[in-house]
């Protein structure tokens, strides 16, 4: 593991990215914690933290730039509960492939009010009974949930649901089961991919990051929960079907 010291990120690659905002790249270090970022002087409007050991979304100094965070590919269980006043302007936030486990665990970016893009693909709480209405109740402000954009029918069934009798229970339920410690449940949480080698888990979830479209992601996701890794021959034209269909 590396410690994020203010010389790891003056050292960090630094870029404008496609998109024209000012990047940082702090991937693939093995992190495990955010700190120190008081070093980045608010200049980013983008830090790239994937493919690290982080736990916890937590650690930042107020950011008034900063509008997207990558954290594919890490070991997140638990979201700070201040990231609104931290992280104000924040709009985009992919969290693919971590460790996040109850639907109260997403209840601390309610406040995020920017917040419009949001990937929880991978992780276990994707898995909960109405995950997807849930985030749509809890979380108004996002437009595209798992890189799927959030319709007014589903708004209008979240509404209802969360309305009745059984959605109020449900909500209660949900408080009572909230995750309060770090990496409870990990062991758990991928017993499939624990199985896999370390090569070929590396292999999927850098396809998954670079998937173009979502019935790749799906595609991807699926062998990450069952331990199936297809040969290159299959997954070539799998990338070749693809293409063909768009």
């Amino acid at each position: 593991m590396v410690k994020l010291t203010p010389e790891l990120i003056q050292q960090s690659v630094q870029y404008i990215n496609p998109v024209r905002d000012r990047e940082l790249v702090l991937r693939g270090y093995k992190i495990p914690v955010i700190e120190n970022l008081g070093a980045t002087l608010d200049q980013f409007d983008t830090i790239d933290f994937s493919e690290n050991d982080i736990r916890k979304l937590d650690g930042f100094p107020l950011l008034k730039r900063l509008k997207t965070l990558l954290m594919n590919n890490n070991r997140i269980v638990r979201i700070a509960e201040d990231l609104a006043e931290t992280i104000p302007a924040l709009e985009c936030l992919y969290l693919t492939n971590n460790l996040v486990q109850e639907l109260g665990d997403l209840d601390h970016l309610a406040p995020l009010r920017h917040l419009e893009h949001l990937s929880l693909l991978g992780n276990p709480v994707t898995t909960r009974e109405h995950y997807r209405l849930y985030v749509v109740h809890k979380l108004p402000q996002v437009r595209v949930l798992d890189f799927r954009r959030v319709r007014q029918r589903e708004r209008d069934l979240a509404r209802k649901l969360f309305k009745s009798k059984a959605g109020r229970e449900m909500q209660k339920e949900i408080k009572k089961a909230r995750t309060f410690v770090p990496g409870s449940g990990i062991a758990e949480a991928r017993p499939v991919v624990s199985q896999m080698s370390a090569e070929d888990q590396a292999a999927i979830r850098q396809a998954i990051t670079n998937a173009r479209s979502m019935d790749e992601v799906e595609r991807l996701q699926h062998m990450l929960r069952t331990g199936s890794v297809p040969g290159r021959s299959q997954s070539s034209k799998r990338r070749h079907d693809d293409d063909d269909d768009k």
